[in-house]
């Protein structure tokens, strides 16, 4: 699915602050609730069928992770909000999709913002999703727009009971998701990397007028992947800094680790960046000279001619009195000096290596 940059917002313009409408692209009716009930000990995995079925999760001693895919059923949002204490305006981010990644500490809880980026090998593109997760103090809550993300690695460790995510709290499940996201930006820019070097080779060897669309749609990828990455990293910042209570100090050195790999990417982002402005460069040269070759041809054929239209033209006019009319030479003459003269002038080109 790929996402415009900026979603239509005309249904919601001039509602008062903290409106339940939904802005984004899919319009799916029933809500999938998936919920991670553990301790270091034991979990449950439970399919809630409905939003009423997860409000026994918000005072458990258990670390609870409620997961809430194809959200644009407003009302749902808004109950389970309610019950787990969400101010209006962090449910109305929520269910208004493409925002810039950002986090909000709202002492109760922390409110947070990413970009949910993934291959699409079918039409060669970036997918992206926007997820908002609510982090409390046993509870962690997830919002996606729809089913399927890249959180499949952390719950089979849920299930297994590797690591550490089941022994510490919820905090290092958020470090888990966050930095789930983090790593899937690393394939997205071995795969767009893989596009750059397909269209680097391709245009050393045959450049043709399908390229300059590639190099377009391989830009726009490029600018989504920088208006993901780059507000990330200011959030991830202050999530290492460990200002916020909901944070514990040993989560804190995880968020640093997630904070390096975010300036990785950054920096293959703007790396890339620079080999397509130079491949962009390239591209045009290489129209540019085939322009020049083109006309530099059409030059020297014009040239060519100039010196015999002329001759043409003379022996053309209609004059009475014109001695080489009558002689039975004029006609052979006249081709023998325009055919000297084009072999002349071929020889001379060539001498100068304009041919």
């Amino acid at each position: 699915m790929k996402r415009k940059f900026f979603p239509s917002r005309a249904g919601k313009a001039g509602l008062p602050p903290g409106s339940m409408v939904y802005v984004g692209e899919k319009e799916l009716a029933e809500p999938l609730i998936t919920v991670f009930d553990y301790t270091a000990s034991d979990y449950r995995e439970i399919i809630a069928e409905s939003v009423e079925e997860t409000f026994q999760f918000r005072d458990t001693l258990a670390s609870t992770w409620i997961n809430i895919s194809r959200i644009s059923e407003a009302g749902a949002v808004e109950r389970i909000g309610n019950y787990f204490r969400i101010h209006p305006l962090t449910l109305e981010d929520i269910l208004t999709q493409g925002q810039r990644p950002k986090i909000e500490d709202l002492e109760d809880y922390l409110f947070i913002i990413l970009n949910m980026l993934s291959y699409d090998a079918n039409n060669g593109g970036i997918r992206e999703e926007q997820v908002s997760i609510v982090l409390g103090g046993n509870w962690l809550i997830t919002f996606q727009e729809i089913e399927g993300d890249v959180f499949n690695a952390v719950r089979d460790r849920i299930r297994t009971g590797k690591g550490r995510i089941r022994k510490d709290g919820v905090d290092y499940l958020a470090y888990s998701l966050i930095d789930a996201v983090v790593d899937n930006y690393f394939i997205v820019m071995e795969r767009l990397g893989e596009q750059l070097a397909n269209i680097e080779v391709e245009l050393m060897n045959n450049p043709g007028r399908d390229i300059l669309h590639r190099i377009h749609t391989l830009r726009q990828q490029m600018l989504l992947l920088r208006r993901s990455v780059w507000p990330l990293r200011e959030v991830v910042s202050r999530l290492s800094r460990n200002e916020s209570e909901l944070i514990n100090d040993q989560t804190g050195i995880y968020f640093r680790d997630v904070y390096d790999h975010v300036i990785q990417v950054i920096d293959s982002a703007e790396t890339y960046r620079e080999m397509l402005s130079g491949i962009l460069d390239t591209y045009l040269s290489s129209v540019s000279n085939r322009l020049n070759e083109i006309i530099r041809v059409l030059t020297i054929i014009s040239t060519i001619f100039i010196p015999l239209t002329f001759i043409s033209g003379v022996y053309g006019m209609n004059f009475r009195y014109m001695p080489e009319l009558d002689v039975w030479w004029g006609y052979p003459a006249v081709w023998c000096v325009m055919v000297l003269i084009a072999l002349l002038m071929i020889a001379y080109f060539r001498r100068k290596r304009w041919l």
